[in-house]
């Protein structure tokens, strides 16, 4: 009896001692959070329409205090702002348009693509199983101090994630209506 219960109470001094450690935290974090409205949250988005030439890219970059900065183009600088081909024919060719949309609104284009798995990064299963893809779509985010940073393409990684992606650029990508 004895035996047993001072074996319990170093394997509790144990899991104690490795909770308080720095720099450790939860093995396991749930990534469909609740997110709450922040001026440090964002959502980074890059869509390339690879069916023409030269290439369609589209950057979306949305803030929590509501800022949009929209880059379209066939130049490199939209996805690149570091770009080096400034002597390509299409080096010139980039809109960029900054809007200011409703904090709140931002903040209900954060939640949804969180319910889509935004910041899920073991989700298994639902991979596409098409080989060619004429769309890329890629995003890095920052919400409520979870982020998300993947350069491979989310129509492969998880399609309809990757159609929630594209609904927000869509919304962005012509400001004039």
């Amino acid at each position: 009896m004895r035996r047993k219960l001072l074996n319990t109470l170093v394997a509790a001094a144990a899991a104690a001692a490795l909770a308080t450690t720095p720099g450790c935290g939860p093995f396991w974090t749930n990534p469909y959070i609740i997110v709450t409205e922040s001026q440090l949250n964002w959502v980074h988005i890059h869509y390339y329409n690879l069916n023409r030439k030269p290439i369609r890219r589209v950057s979306v970059y949305l803030t929590g205090m509501g800022y949009v900065e929209v880059k379209k183009g066939t130049s490199e600088l939209v996805s690149n702002d570091f770009a080096k081909g400034h002597k390509n024919d299409t080096w010139e060719s980039i809109k960029t348009y900054r809007i200011e949309v409703d904090p709140a609104h931002v903040n209900d284009i954060f939640q949804n693509l969180v319910n889509y798995g935004l910041l899920d990064r073991e989700k298994t299963g639902r991979r596409s199983k098409k080989e060619k893809f004429d769309r890329v779509i890629a995003v890095k985010a920052n919400i409520c101090n979870n982020t998300y940073s993947e350069q491979e393409n989310i129509f492969e990684i998880d399609p309809d994630l990757a159609e929630q992606l594209l609904d927000v650029v869509r919304e962005f990508d012509d400001p004039t209506r």
